[in-house]
């Protein structure tokens, strides 16, 4: 699915979270929307995923206006992942799972439960009550979830925050693997430069509600004559640069 964001503002009484940004994610392909915390990242993701209402602008999906008539089969098609936002936490882990494949109307409910229990490795702890899983534990079912309707949009925000490398690293190959197996389009909300260069085929920048540059890893980081993308980030995010 294609995304496009076309002059999307939020104002939360006369403060300017989101200040007219517009960008577009191209079928199959991952964006990278990166900016320093209260940028405006996760209060654009919202309005993406139909939570908050934009005070103005247009988010288009495969051409098609998401405050159409077709927004709950557009809805259907979509998914997140977030370390922010946990799962019940009373409920085990194929509870959890099954609640939600329900909710998105999977056909086949115990078989697709069985392959992200499998491809995930959480069998392990598949029967345990939420609330007391480790972050890794909680990451990788927060992963299962946000795949369980085999979504063509997904958005991740900060799919491996906390964890550690050997986990962190297991997340991004299987969302490498899963995306080379599946059409699949992503919008990936991170801190983690490294994993944006390694997953992200384009990336945009926000600062303070604004987009501030865009281009690939690679543009980005000449362009700001620096090595690296880490780099190029904390300049922007530092400095008082502007996207021309």
């Amino acid at each position: 699915m294609k995304l496009k964001v076309q002059n999307l503002v939020k104002k939360f009484n006369s403060i300017i979270a989101v200040n007219d940004i517009s960008f577009e994610i191209e079928k199959n392909s991952t964006l990278g929307l990166l900016g320093p915390n209260g940028c405006g990242k996760t209060t654009s993701i919202g309005m993406m995923l139909g939570l908050i209402t934009p005070t103005s602008g247009k988010i288009y999906i495969d051409n098609t206006c998401f405050e159409s008539k077709n927004r709950i089969e557009l809805l259907s098609l979509m998914n997140f992942a977030s370390p922010y936002i946990e799962l019940p936490k009373k409920l085990t882990v194929k509870q959890n799972l099954e609640v939600y494949a329900r909710l998105y109307g999977v056909v086949e409910i115990n078989k697709r439960v069985d392959e992200m229990v499998e491809d995930l490795n959480i069998k392990s702890f598949l029967h345990k009550k939420t609330g007391e899983l480790s972050s890794g534990q909680k990451n990788r079912v927060s992963l299962a979830k946000s795949l369980i309707n085999k979504p063509k949009l997904l958005f991740l925000d900060e799919p491996t925050a906390s964890l550690d490398p050997d986990v962190g690293d297991f997340v991004r190959e299987y969302i490498e693997e899963y995306k080379k197996n599946n059409e699949l389009t992503i919008l990936l909300a991170s801190h983690n430069m490294k994993e944006v260069e390694r997953l992200c085929n384009k990336i945009v920048m926000m600062k303070n509600g604004k987009i501030v540059d865009s281009g690939t890893c690679d543009q980005l980081i000449k362009k700001h004559g620096r090595q690296n993308l880490e780099d190029t980030f904390l300049k922007i995010a530092r400095s008082n640069y502007e996207y021309k």
